[in-house]
């Protein structure tokens, strides 16, 4: 007890984890234990046990994780401390279930390694701490809670951004039993587990999340998405207010609300129980509001002091799930010893481990750093035979007449899907309407709604559907309908989807093909909101690779290697269709038909990195894409040179050495950039051709502006007249 008092009353900047050690180990020998709920009677007192070993390790992984950072061993952690609770959350769950966790969810991972045998958490965790390269999990890239043989795919910081995919994948999960993909990652009669904070709670995108739960289970499709709010009390250092998320979320339309509390491990084991239990037996979302308590402040190396008051921590501290746990184990007849003995067994397996961990090599290099931005690749399904007399009917006499791009993207989407059956296209009215162009039209008569899906109006629910159906073996192909309404949800792309190979060292990725109507030009729909013509945050994304085509056959042969990248090499791959080409006609003058072209051999695919040269003249070259690949043939009537049309199509990775090579022979080089000055692909192309020697080079961009609508809709961009200009005053330089 003196022993206890003195570790209490310790100044609150000292450590208050070796404090509360102390505290812990003194109760457990004296058997001094807080009051509060039992266990009901007949209680399975070793599957308590169970738990509260589970809980024991999570709590000595922070201990160790804290003495590895103070020796120079470790790095950046956050603590499960306080949450050993999510162990009963895993116990009522099957290890086949998917489970996307909240970063402070060790002890679920240690409870269903206990369901699997051979998995050791415990050293991966480890490992994870000491960055090195030898972690299982993301290879040494990040401290994070994964596994692939436990069917969590890791997270780093998920302030809520992985509840879209989780109901994507519990939305696949219910496709999965009406048309099952080739290679499913869960079984069909699984459920989906997301946890999150109560100041995640509060985020737009769960916000977004749950909502698009509850809109689709009150469709009647199914949802089996069991979501656990861990309700510590705190974000960081703001305080969520008490009862506020029973209130937002205790009486959603078709979510089944259940509440618990970490104190009573055998009353949250039932709760767990029962929530798991509907969800899998209903297939619609329930949400499990658990109590928790955060304990030795919020990560690394916070002090909880400099905003918290000392009685809300000391507060925290006797509310300790693990000595609430023993309070119930030692009034079903376990001995105080022998729980002490169980939290002590943890401590020394750590340190046992912690020996071999130090010796471990941690990731240093920088490829070795990047090896896993790109996952490995797979063998894919064989594509199935298509009747494609049967697919097209009538519209196949159309395809050998010159077409605008629109109808090109529908009919390659149309062969893809059938040679593929594994493709879904989902996105706002990409159905009966068939997109708010008619790039979609006709799939959904062909191929009906389980594999054309209209989604709710919310751009990160259209992405995190696309990344849960490709957890599930899919090949997405979502749509968004303008490239600014990208914005909304562009950490789907950057923080999950192109991530996730990253952070698992390839062994979860979620291929997809995001079409994305853009750029600008267009007469109809004017202003920055439908015609945004910047690439850059597609272009940031580490891994993702970026296509504009500049015609209806370049659409569909893009589209065509798209897929193929997305199949067979595990790609995230966006596809931006230039909308004002989606119907253009003419090129040179009203009736010419220019821009219009017959639908390509079924057959024949564009290679991802080949670039297109027009023309074999050297005195000057235009590289281009999109459609300044149109504007540029425009101008060319207007050049007095010998010159040649590159049409760059991937814009991400640059395809650099095709560049070099097309642009070797010309004496001088002309990028035209539709996209704004500040941020566009003319940037790296002109540092590519200057880092190789040229000089004589020059740009044409759009004006750092957004667009207007109206008569100066285009006056902000490049033109045919303004290529033409530009050109002749490159050739003049000396």
């Amino acid at each position: 007890a003196d022993r206890r008092r003195a570790a209490q009353n310790r100044p609150m900047t000292a450590d208050r984890a070796e404090a509360h050690h102390e505290t812990l180990r003194a109760r457990l020998a004296a058997g001094d234990l807080p009051g509060g709920p039992m266990a009901p009677p007949g209680a399975d007192a070793a599957a308590l046990m169970a738990l509260f070993e589970a809980g024991c390790l999570s709590r000595r992984l922070d201990l160790a994780g804290r003495a590895m950072q103070r020796a120079g061993r470790g790095f950046y952690t956050i603590g499960s401390s306080g949450h050993e609770p999510m162990a009963a959350v895993a116990a009522a769950l099957r290890p086949t279930d998917g489970a996307f966790l909240h970063y402070r969810d060790a002890a679920f991972l240690v409870a269903r390694a206990a369901q699997v045998p051979g998995q050791d958490v415990a050293r991966d965790v480890l490992l994870s701490f000491a960055c090195a390269a030898a972690d299982p999990v993301s290879g040494g890239r990040h401290k994070v809670l994964g596994s692939k043989a436990l069917n969590v795919p890791p997270q780093t910081s998920t302030i809520a951004s992985h509840l879209p995919k989780a109901v994507g994948t519990a939305a696949a999960l219910g496709l999965s039993r009406r048309h099952p993909p080739p290679d499913p990652w869960l079984p069909r009669d699984a459920v989906v587990m997301a946890s999150f904070g109560d100041a995640s709670a509060n985020h737009s995108t769960a916000a977004g999340a749950i909502n698009a739960a509850c809109w689709t289970a009150h469709r009647g499709a199914p949802m089996p998405l069991l979501l656990v709010c861990e309700d510590n009390g705190i974000g960081i250092s703001t305080p969520t207010p008490e009862g506020w998320i029973a209130a937002a979320y205790g009486a959603r339309p078709s979510l089944r609300y259940l509440h618990a509390d970490g104190r009573d491990l055998a009353g949250t084991l039932a709760a767990a129980t029962e929530a798991a239990d509907h969800v899998r037996r209903t297939r619609r979302p329930a949400f499990l509001h658990l109590r928790t308590v955060r304990l030795f402040g919020h990560a690394g190396s916070d002090v909880e002091a400099a905003y918290r008051d000392p009685a809300a921590v000391a507060a925290g501290e006797a509310g300790d799930p693990l000595l609430h746990a023993a309070r119930q184990l030692a009034a079903l007849g376990v001995p105080p010893a022998d729980l002490l003995a169980a939290y002590d067994a943890a401590g020394a397996r750590l340190d046992r481990l912690a020996n071999a961990v130090a010796a471990a090599p941690p990731l240093a290099d920088a490829d070795a750093v990047a090896a896993a931005i790109i996952p490995p690749r797979r063998a894919a399904p064989p594509a199935a035979p298509v009747d494609r007399a049967a697919l097209f009917g009538s519209e196949a006499r159309a395809m050998a007449e010159p077409q605008p791009m629109a109808r090109h993207v529908s009919w390659a989407l149309a062969d893809l899907m059938a040679a593929h059956p594994e493709i879904v296209v989902c996105g706002e009215d990409v159905g009966r309407k068939g997109g708010v162009y008619g790039a979609t039209r006709g799939l959904h008569a062909r191929f009906g709604p389980l594999r054309v899906i209209d989604t709710l109006l919310d751009e990160q629910t259209v992405l995190g559907l696309a990344i849960g159906l490709a957890h599930q073996g899919y090949v997405p192909i979502p749509e968004i309908q303008f490239l600014a309404y990208l914005h909304n949800a562009e950490d789907q792309i950057r923080g999950e989807a192109a991530t996730l190979p990253f952070f698992s060292n390839g062994q979860f990725s979620n291929p997809m093909v995001l079409r994305i109507a853009g750029l600008g030009y267009q007469k109809g729909f004017g202003g920055h909101f439908h015609n945004d013509n910047a690439l850059a945050v597609l272009r940031d994304v580490p891994g993702l690779v970026l296509g504009v085509p500049s015609s209806g056959p370049e659409a569909a042969l893009m589209l065509r290697e798209a897929v193929r990248l997305a199949r067979e090499e595990r790609r995230v791959v966006a596809i931006v269709e230039p909308i004002a080409l989606y119907g253009a006609r003419d090129l040179h003058a009203p009736g010419d038909g220019g821009r219009l072209a017959p639908y390509p051999d079924p057959a024949e695919r564009l290679t991802h990195g080949e670039v297109a040269v027009h023309g074999e003249g050297t005195d000057l070259a235009i590289l281009s894409y999109g459609n300044g690949v149109g504007l540029a043939r425009e101008a060319l009537p207007g050049i007095d040179a010998a010159t040649r049309l590159i049409d760059l199509r991937w814009l991400a990775p640059l395809p650099e050495a095709a560049i070099l090579e097309a642009t070797a022979p010309c004496a001088r080089v002309l990028i035209v950039d539709e996209c704004r000055r500040s941020g566009g692909p003319a940037e790296a192309l002109m540092a590519l051709l200057a880092e190789n020697g040229r000089t004589r080079i020059a740009r044409l961009t759009a004006t750092d502006s957004f667009i207007a609508t109206g008569p100066a809709a285009a006056a902000t961009l490049p033109s045919a007249q303004g290529i033409a200009e530009a050109a002749r005053a490159l050739l003049a330089r000396t």
